[in-house]
């Protein structure tokens, strides 16, 4: 993993899943990184305070990847509050209950690095992802006035969009030959390539990139 590469302590969320957390805070102790596994509902917010709080105490978080997204489609006109809500609440207040604890002690250290994951269905739609494009593109104009907001204590705030990455969820909605299709590139991208662009963000380098949204997808957008 990049950030742990970089010398980073790496904490590694997980929603539902705490074993899949800890098998990769596993994987980064293994490869001489060092990394701790914690499990919160994002949507929560009092969850998410409590679980900020807690970390806050063993000491400074300079840089928060927010990548958290759920799926629950439906064309809008049979699309139920329900599934309106749950994805909204996960990818969009998400961001907002887990960032805002956050830049306050940012502030004060005059650095950090944020950066949220968003999509290309963001940017350009996709049929029966009102409610998912809705909430990543929300995170763009957050993000956008986020860093505004920020800028002068050290701190900025871009997205990263992906288009078809390579992966379970890729692979059951887009084949082969849709992704050539789709892609100009003709082809899906790596995980390790959004890594290393989310990476480089995060990095002292990037302190001029501020309020970007940035595309991975291979020409898509």
């Amino acid at each position: 993993m990049p950030l742990a590469a970089a010398g980073m302590e790496v904490v590694v969320h997980a929603h539902g899943n705490r074993d899949r957390a800890e098998a990769v805070a596993a994987s980064i102790r293994a490869q001489g990184g060092s990394a701790q596994a914690i499990a919160f509902d994002i949507a929560d917010a009092a969850a998410v305070a409590s679980a900020i709080e807690r970390l806050l105490g063993q000491g400074r978080i300079d840089v928060l990847v927010n990548n958290a997204g759920v799926h629950d489609d439906a064309p809008m006109a049979g699309m139920t509050d329900a599934q309106w809500q749950r994805v909204i609440d996960v990818s969009l207040n998400g961001f907002f209950h887990v960032t805002r604890p956050l830049l306050l002690p940012m502030a004060r250290a005059r650095w950090g690095r944020i950066v949220s994951v968003s999509s290309v269905a963001a940017v350009l739609g996709n049929r029966g992802k009102t409610n998912y494009a809705a909430a990543k593109a929300g995170l763009h104009g957050a993000s956008k006035s986020l860093a505004r907001e920020m800028a002068s204590r050290g701190i900025t705030v871009n997205v990263v969009a992906p288009g078809v990455i390579e992966g379970a969820m890729a692979a059951a909605q887009f084949p082969p030959e849709a992704v050539k299709q789709l892609v100009p590139a003709a082809r899906a991208g790596r995980p390790e390539e959004v890594a290393a662009l989310v990476a480089f963000l995060c990095s002292e380098a990037a302190g001029y990139i501020n309020g970007k949204v940035i595309g991975i997808n291979g020409g898509m957008a």
